[in-house]
């Protein structure tokens, strides 16, 4: 099985269901090419993560499930409105389904 589960800072484990994928949104840049310094209002939210856990799988017709294409650790890249954020501790994380991921990073 594809399974994984996260232990935050505040010993919570996280096991998302079926095909749902927990993400780390990646640090927003601080300062433009140029070198201006980004105040909080104007940072956008990084559409890059880092997968901390990842369900079981699909629930297929026959009863079976279907594997996840990505795995604990693995880059992503995802649409910007993909997913429900929110806090464990002082964590922000995603929670989403497998196919609002766009792309694994080598």
């Amino acid at each position: 099985m594809a399974t994984a589960t996260k232990k935050t800072a505040s010993k919570i484990k996280l096991q998302p269901l079926g095909d749902r994928v927990v993400v780390q949104r990646d640090a927003s840049e601080e300062r433009t090419a140029g070198g201006i310094v980004l105040p909080d209002t104007a940072k956008d939210k990084p559409a890059r993560g880092r997968v901390v856990s990842v369900g079981e799988g699909r629930l297929l017709d026959d009863g079976t499930r279907g594997g996840l294409q990505v795995k604990v650790g693995d880059r992503v890249i995802f649409s910007s409105y993909a997913g429900e954020t929110f806090k464990v501790g002082d964590e922000e994380l995603l929670l989403m389904r497998e196919d609002d991921i766009l792309a694994v990073i080598e």
